[in-house]
């Protein structure tokens, strides 16, 4: 790309805008626009039509609304989440509605803009310690897929998968229990809902199932 890499910034705190816009500006990036907030967002990305829309919006879900109403309306520009969140949902969401790339706002933002450059020649922008959990999330998809296709209903859940993934590391009701902060009895009703939507009679045929797709 000979001309500057043109970039909004989205983000609720002007100081935060104002030291990424520097950073950018002093590598040979041209920050076309700014915004406070995802409305806004999405404004400047259809106004200036950007190389990169960088959103470091708070709220998830009016990210993630703001990323795909972006991605939609400009699949050539590429949308970079810049965030605080670790969170797998919001990282998964985050992809699904068009992002190219999850950064935290913990890591060194001197990196940045080697990363942008990266993004625009191609590259996926994903912190590796979030990758396991993304990875994770593609092959309980693949699963479900699987399954879903072999047992025509047998749609599980996203809780009842959570069951599910925690059965097949070999957590017992009380170990899945407290590993997603619910009572036994709540487990238990969900390991039953498995049982019936895979057409299973106990664990091992249920682990054994999923297992096999993997």
């Amino acid at each position: 790309m000979s001309r500057a890499p043109r970039v909004v910034i989205a983000d609720e705190q002007p100081t935060m805008r104002a030291g990424v816009g520097r950073l950018l500006a002093r590598d040979g990036f041209e920050v076309c626009g700014e915004a406070a907030d995802a409305e806004a967002a999405v404004e400047a990305a259809l106004r200036e039509r950007p190389d990169i829309c960088l959103i470091g919006v708070p709220a998830p879900r009016s990210g993630r609304r703001a990323t795909k109403q972006i991605a939609t309306a400009l699949p050539e520009t590429a949308i970079v989440i810049l965030t605080a969140s670790e969170s797998r949902d919001d990282l998964v969401g985050a992809i699904k509605a068009g992002a190219v790339g999850y950064l935290l706002k913990s890591e060194k933002q001197e990196e940045l803009p080697s990363i942008l450059r990266g993004v625009l020649a191609g590259e996926a922008a994903i912190p590796r310690k979030l990758v396991a959990p993304l990875v994770r999330e593609l092959q309980t998809h693949g699963r479900r897929r699987a399954i879903a296709g072999e047992r025509g209903s047998a749609e599980l859940t996203t809780r009842e998968w959570e069951v599910m993934e925690l059965m097949c590391e070999g957590l017992d009701t009380a170990e899945i229990a407290e590993r997603l902060i619910v009572s036994p009895v709540t487990v238990r009703r969900h390991i039953s809902g498995i049982f019936r939507k895979l057409g299973v009679k106990d664990r091992d045929a249920a682990v054994a199932l999923v297992r096999e797709k993997v």
